[in-house]
């Protein structure tokens, strides 16, 4: 596999990961803290999704770093990777935010 590839699968799972792993965690601190454990873990990954994408691209200046060396330098291709990995570290945010969405779901069908 080249390197855009694998850049973009650790883009999209890192996404993913610091959403599903902050609302499981924090759904095992909302049972300590006697609160309901799934509206935490949905309020939870809800508001850390910006925080998700910036993680998975490493941090936000690397990346307007790169933006602007292909702006200023005529590096169109470095510009269209970045958009690449953004995008995909979106989607993997939002995947991540639709697990915990099924599985807030699937506990809603155990308590009835």
């Amino acid at each position: 596999m080249n390197e855009f590839l694998n850049n973009t699968i650790y883009n999209f799972l890192i996404a993913f990961g610091v959403i599903t792993g902050a609302s499981i965690f924090a759904g095992i601190a909302a049972l300590i803290n006697d609160h309901p454990p799934l509206k935490t873990m949905l309020d939870i990954a809800s508001s850390i999704k910006i925080w998700a994408v910036a993680v998975a691209l490493g941090g936000t200046f690397s990346s307007f770093e790169v933006i602007e060396k292909g702006i200023f330098k005529g590096e169109i291709k470095s510009i269209i990777k970045q958009a690449i990995y953004v995008v995909v570290a979106v989607i993997g945010a939002n995947v991540g935010f639709n697990f915990i969405k099924l599985i807030t779901r699937c506990g809603e069908m155990w308590t009835k």
